[in-house]
């Protein structure tokens, strides 16, 4: 059962990479959970601290988020029905929104979870979406599909563990090449209420928060390169940012 929505989560994401050589990360941030129908609309003087816009997600082309993602599932077969779809993403901050992974559990008419989309953003302005059938764990296998990491190929496949948030956020994703698992991330956080308080703590504590998550990305691949690992070519995907 999904937490209500809205909601604040702070968050600790984590990257660890164990092939061709060791490597981990940590990054303290917070993200939203909100219904995909009705974003929350903060008072005008808060308003710069979390924008949730249609163009930062899918195609960028649609008037709003759950348009963008009806049409995505409609692509693939898949009717909602008008079920409640909740997300979990960054929001724009002071004009600026990455989103490494956007969640949105979408739910029939009876409240069951019929699929859950996650939506991957790289640092070249592409983004992605893998329609998951999660089991009762949460659980779901895809092909990767996307350049993200520039010291991967696209190959191999994801497992993601993605349960719906509750009162705690717990994400995890392997990346399985063969030979086993160079690649895993997690999100995990805590659940709080939105309140004006609440977010201007977590926005004094984690400035620029989205801005901060790229910029730690790219730090990151360049401390990779320098101990010699190799970039692999970046194919041309279709989907890119509309970050106008």
């Amino acid at each position: 059962m999904s937490a209500p929505v809205p909601a604040l989560y702070r968050c600790a994401i984590a990257h660890v990479r164990t092939a061709p050589l060791r490597y981990a990360l940590r990054h303290r941030t917070y993200m939203w959970l909100i219904d995909a129908d009705r974003p929350p609309q903060l008072p005008r003087a808060l308003r710069p601290l979390a924008r949730f816009e249609a163009r930062d997600h899918f195609s960028g082309e649609h008037p709003s988020i759950r348009a963008g993602l009806d049409a995505f599932l409609a692509g693939h077969g898949v009717r909602p029905d008008g079920g409640e779809v909740v997300m979990l993403t960054h929001a724009r901050v002071f004009g600026h929104v990455f989103n490494p992974l956007t969640v949105y559990w979408c739910h029939g008419p009876d409240g069951a979870v019929r699929c859950v989309v996650a939506e991957v953003h790289n640092t070249y302005g592409e983004r992605h979406c893998y329609l998951l059938r999660p089991d009762a764990s949460g659980t779901a296998v895809a092909g990767k599909e996307f350049y993200v990491s520039p010291f991967f190929p696209v190959d191999g496949r994801y497992r993601m563990r993605l349960p719906a948030p509750g009162d705690r956020l717990d994400l995890t994703v392997h990346l399985e090449r063969e030979g086993g698992r160079p690649f895993t991330a997690t999100v995990r956080g805590a659940r709080h209420e939105v309140r004006t308080g609440t977010l201007l703590r977590l926005a004094l504590r984690h400035p620029w928060s989205t801005l901060a998550v790229s910029a730690a990305i790219r730090l990151h691949g360049i401390r990779l390169y320098l101990r010699g690992l190799p970039v692999q070519p970046r194919p041309d995907h279709q989907h890119r940012e509309n970050s106008a």
